[in-house]
Formats: structure tokens, sequence, C-alpha cells
């Protein structure tokens, strides 16, 4: 009797440590919309999770915005906002994700789609901001986030170093350069140099 109390204990125990805590949804709104700019805050989409770890709309959105909230399930914090022209990228990358494709499977099927206009993507360049910080850095209850950093990202599919003028290797702290350059992904890059 002994053995199965103790084994019943162990089980629970296990299962309670399994778990990820998941903010509340207000806590997770307002963590992020720390990657939107102040005009979109009030009108963006937000994408959250819910207390089983899936991930759902937390509030709808009306001006091309969405913001993606931090997942719980990763260490560090990172949330971000993006033209709802990316949306279906997004989208698509998540699904892979899902399940349980490489990073480079994902790429390899993005492109894929991208190239037979199975997966649309925008005509001119497309924003993403991006927010990240250490784990300690965010206030589980209440969602305020210090000492975080933003980078701006903006998506074309097959833009080139010809066409943007932009280098393809990082050069000084806050230039723009052009990331994954002539590719499906090729996105210009500008990460704000840090204070000293």
């Amino acid at each position: 009797m002994q053995k199965l109390f103790f084994l019943s204990v162990l089980i629970c125990f296990s299962s309670a440590i399994g778990q990820t805590k998941i903010p509340t949804v207000e806590s997770q709104i307002k963590t992020a919309l720390y990657a939107a700019p102040e005009m979109y805050k009030d009108g963006a989409k937000i994408l959250g999770y819910n207390q089983e770890g899936k991930l759902i709309t937390l509030r709808e959105g009306n001006n091309g915005l969405v913001c993606l909230a931090d997942d719980p399930h990763k260490d560090r914090i990172s949330v971000s906002c993006y033209s709802d022209k990316l949306e279906a990228y997004m989208a698509r990358g998540r699904e892979f994700i899902a399940e349980g494709k490489t990073e480079a499977e994902k790429r390899e099927l993005r492109k894929k789609e991208i190239d037979a206009e199975a997966l649309l993507m925008p005509k001119e360049p497309a924003a993403v901001y991006v927010v990240t910080a250490k784990q300690e850095d965010l206030d589980f209850e209440t969602g305020e986030l210090k000492n975080s950093r933003i980078r701006y990202v903006l998506y074309r599919p097959y833009m080139t170093a010809e066409e943007t003028g932009l280098p393809t290797q990082p050069g000084l702290p806050g230039m723009p350069w052009l990331m994954d350059a002539n590719t499906h992904r090729s996105h210009v890059m500008i990460t704000p140099a840090t204070e000293n």
C-alpha cells in the first residue's frame, strides 16, 4: 500500500514539473506589445497561449499588425510584431515546427511553396519588429520587461545587394544589411547599437 501511495505522489509530482506555467492574457498582451510601434499598439492583433500551451488569438486587431507573445516553452524572452502580409509565411513556419520539422526542412519547404506561389509573400518589403530579453528580465505576473533589445527586419523574397545597395554582412553597429540575399527569405536587418 505504501508503494502504491509513493508511486501516486511521484506521478503527480512528475506531471506538475513537466507543465509550463502560462502568463495571464493581460501579461502576454503587455509583453507582446513591447515590439509594436506606438501608433499600432491599440489596434494590433495579439497571438498568445492558452493555459494548455496552445497558440490562440488573445485579441483581434484592425490595423494590419500582428503581435506574437513570448513562447512560454522557451528559456529566453522573444516577442515580435509583423505586418499581416507576412502572417501566411509566419503561420506556415509555426505549422512546420509543430510537425517536428528541422530548421533546414522548414526553410526548404517554405522555399518550394513560395516559388510555386502556393505561399504568397508581399511584393514590397514588410516589417517585423523583434524584442528579446533574458528570462529574469520579465515580471511574469505583470508583463513588465526590462533590459530588452529590439531589432527591425524588412522581408521580401529575392532582394539582392545590387538592387538594395546594402551589404550582405553586418557592418557598423546599427547599420542595415541584407541577410540571406537573393533567397526566398531575404530580409533587411537593422539592430540598433547598444549604449555603452
